[in-house]
Protein backbone atom coordinates (compact mmCIF):
# COMPACT_ATOMS: atom_id res chain seq x y z
CA UNK A 1 0.00 0.00 0.00
CA UNK A 2 0.94 3.26 -0.55
CA UNK A 3 2.36 5.60 2.19
CA UNK A 4 0.14 8.54 3.28
CA UNK A 5 3.02 11.57 2.45
CA UNK A 6 0.48 14.11 3.47
CA UNK A 7 -1.04 13.43 6.37
CA UNK A 8 -4.98 12.98 6.21
CA UNK A 9 -4.98 11.98 9.55
CA UNK A 10 -3.26 14.97 11.47
CA UNK A 11 -5.82 17.67 8.81
CA UNK A 12 -8.57 16.03 10.11
CA UNK A 13 -7.55 16.36 13.37
CA UNK A 14 -6.20 19.97 13.00
CA UNK A 15 -9.83 20.44 11.63
CA UNK A 16 -11.84 19.42 14.10
CA UNK A 17 -9.43 20.93 17.08
CA UNK A 18 -10.45 23.97 14.52
CA UNK A 19 -14.23 23.33 15.70
CA UNK A 20 -13.38 23.60 19.78
CA UNK A 21 -11.06 26.58 18.84
CA UNK A 22 -13.80 28.90 16.96
CA UNK A 23 -16.86 27.86 19.36
CA UNK A 24 -14.36 29.12 22.26
CA UNK A 25 -13.41 32.24 20.40
CA UNK A 26 -16.96 33.08 19.98
CA UNK A 27 -17.62 32.09 23.53
CA UNK A 28 -15.08 34.72 25.03
CA UNK A 29 -15.94 37.29 22.81
CA UNK A 30 -20.11 37.12 23.15
CA UNK A 31 -20.60 34.47 25.89
CA UNK A 32 -22.20 31.62 26.24
CA UNK A 33 -25.39 31.58 23.55
CA UNK A 34 -28.89 29.60 25.31
CA UNK A 35 -28.68 26.79 26.97
CA UNK A 36 -24.78 25.55 25.71
CA UNK A 37 -22.28 24.92 27.88
CA UNK A 38 -18.68 22.35 27.43
CA UNK A 39 -16.89 19.89 29.41
CA UNK A 40 -13.83 19.72 28.10
CA UNK A 41 -11.51 17.44 29.22
CA UNK A 42 -7.44 17.28 29.37
CA UNK A 43 -4.53 15.69 30.28
CA UNK A 44 -3.04 17.51 32.84
CA UNK A 45 0.36 16.23 31.98
CA UNK A 46 0.76 17.08 28.60
CA UNK A 47 3.24 19.97 27.50
CA UNK A 48 2.29 23.51 27.61
CA UNK A 49 -0.76 22.73 30.38
CA UNK A 50 -0.09 25.08 32.91
CA UNK A 51 -2.19 24.47 35.93
CA UNK A 52 -1.45 24.90 39.68
CA UNK A 53 0.51 21.46 41.79
CA UNK A 54 -2.57 21.72 43.80
CA UNK A 55 -4.85 21.08 40.81
CA UNK A 56 -2.28 18.51 39.38
CA UNK A 57 -1.89 16.44 42.47
CA UNK A 58 -5.95 16.17 42.47
CA UNK A 59 -5.94 15.43 38.80
CA UNK A 60 -2.49 13.72 38.01
CA UNK A 61 -3.28 12.42 34.57
CA UNK A 62 -6.65 14.33 33.20
CA UNK A 63 -9.36 16.24 34.03
CA UNK A 64 -12.34 17.58 33.55
CA UNK A 65 -13.70 21.46 33.44
CA UNK A 66 -17.34 22.51 32.90
CA UNK A 67 -17.77 26.49 31.34
CA UNK A 68 -21.23 26.83 32.21
CA UNK A 69 -22.14 29.44 34.83
CA UNK A 70 -19.22 30.82 36.90
CA UNK A 71 -15.72 31.00 34.70
CA UNK A 72 -13.94 34.08 33.88
CA UNK A 73 -11.49 35.54 31.69
CA UNK A 74 -11.65 33.12 28.97
CA UNK A 75 -9.14 33.86 26.30
CA UNK A 76 -8.42 32.05 22.94
CA UNK A 77 -5.10 31.34 20.81
CA UNK A 78 -4.10 30.14 17.92
CA UNK A 79 -2.94 27.08 20.03
CA UNK A 80 -4.80 26.84 23.38
CA UNK A 81 -7.16 28.89 25.86
CA UNK A 82 -6.77 30.00 29.18
CA UNK A 83 -9.65 30.27 31.10
CA UNK A 84 -9.98 30.81 35.94
CA UNK A 85 -12.53 28.54 37.50
CA UNK A 86 -12.97 28.42 41.16
CA UNK A 87 -12.32 25.11 42.65
CA UNK A 88 -13.20 24.58 45.86
CA UNK A 89 -13.52 28.30 46.10
CA UNK A 90 -9.81 29.33 45.04
CA UNK A 91 -9.92 31.15 41.97
CA UNK A 92 -7.27 29.01 39.49
CA UNK A 93 -6.27 30.20 36.05
CA UNK A 94 -5.48 27.17 33.83
CA UNK A 95 -3.65 27.39 30.38
CA UNK A 96 -4.51 24.80 28.04
CA UNK A 97 -3.45 23.80 24.73
CA UNK A 98 -5.79 22.43 22.20
CA UNK A 99 -3.05 19.32 21.62
CA UNK A 100 -3.98 18.51 25.15
CA UNK A 101 -7.50 18.12 25.02
CA UNK A 102 -8.72 14.90 24.75
CA UNK A 103 -12.76 15.29 24.41
CA UNK A 104 -14.88 18.58 24.15
CA UNK A 105 -18.83 18.13 25.24
CA UNK A 106 -21.64 20.34 24.60
CA UNK A 107 -24.61 18.67 26.22
CA UNK A 108 -27.20 20.97 24.87
CA UNK A 109 -26.99 19.82 21.53
CA UNK A 110 -25.24 16.06 22.28
CA UNK A 111 -22.29 17.39 20.12
CA UNK A 112 -19.21 15.89 21.23
CA UNK A 113 -15.60 15.53 19.85
CA UNK A 114 -13.20 12.93 20.92
CA UNK A 115 -8.98 12.98 20.47
CA UNK A 116 -6.36 10.54 20.83
CA UNK A 117 -3.30 12.51 23.03
CA UNK A 118 -0.55 10.87 23.14
CA UNK A 119 0.77 10.84 26.89
CA UNK A 120 3.86 13.06 27.15
CA UNK A 121 6.13 10.51 28.12
CA UNK A 122 5.11 7.93 25.29
CA UNK A 123 7.24 7.73 22.42
CA UNK A 124 5.45 8.24 19.14
CA UNK A 125 6.36 6.80 15.72
CA UNK A 126 3.72 7.02 12.43
CA UNK A 127 1.42 4.71 13.81
CA UNK A 128 0.65 6.03 16.48
CA UNK A 129 0.06 9.37 15.41
CA UNK A 130 -3.24 10.87 17.00
CA UNK A 131 -6.01 10.56 15.34
CA UNK A 132 -9.55 12.80 16.14
CA UNK A 133 -12.97 10.93 16.35
CA UNK A 134 -16.04 12.33 15.45
CA UNK A 135 -18.63 10.95 17.98
CA UNK A 136 -22.31 11.07 17.11
CA UNK A 137 -24.17 11.57 20.60
CA UNK A 138 -27.69 11.10 20.87
CA UNK A 139 -29.91 12.29 23.98
CA UNK A 140 -30.59 8.10 24.60
CA UNK A 141 -27.15 7.16 24.79
CA UNK A 142 -25.18 9.69 26.30
CA UNK A 143 -23.40 8.43 29.40
CA UNK A 144 -21.99 12.19 30.34
CA UNK A 145 -23.03 13.07 33.46
CA UNK A 146 -25.34 17.07 33.87
CA UNK A 147 -23.37 18.99 35.87
CA UNK A 148 -25.78 20.65 38.86
CA UNK A 149 -25.81 24.94 38.66
CA UNK A 150 -24.11 24.35 41.88
CA UNK A 151 -21.20 22.14 40.56
CA UNK A 152 -20.57 23.66 37.54
CA UNK A 153 -18.12 26.37 38.77
CA UNK A 154 -15.83 23.62 39.84
CA UNK A 155 -13.92 20.64 37.90
CA UNK A 156 -14.76 17.66 38.80
CA UNK A 157 -13.64 14.27 37.38
CA UNK A 158 -15.90 12.44 34.62
CA UNK A 159 -15.31 8.86 34.56
CA UNK A 160 -15.54 7.60 30.97
CA UNK A 161 -18.12 4.90 31.06
CA UNK A 162 -19.50 2.38 27.65
CA UNK A 163 -21.01 4.40 25.24
CA UNK A 164 -24.32 2.82 23.19
CA UNK A 165 -23.38 5.79 20.28
CA UNK A 166 -21.76 4.50 16.73
CA UNK A 167 -17.83 6.28 17.30
CA UNK A 168 -16.79 6.94 13.56
CA UNK A 169 -12.63 7.00 13.38
CA UNK A 170 -10.84 8.76 11.09
CA UNK A 171 -7.95 5.77 11.46
CA UNK A 172 -10.48 3.47 9.61
CA UNK A 173 -10.16 5.38 6.57
CA UNK A 174 -6.33 5.56 6.67
CA UNK A 175 -4.47 3.72 4.71
CA UNK A 176 -2.13 1.73 6.48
Amino acid sequence: MADDHIRYDILAQDALRGVMRKVLGEVAKTGLPGNHHFFITFLTTAPGVRISSRIRERYPEQMTIVLQYQYWDLKVSETGFEVSLSFSDIPEKLEIPFSAVRGFYDPSVNFELEFDVPLASAEQNDDDAPVATLQPVTAASSARPEAPASEAADAEEVKETGKGADVVSLDAFRKK
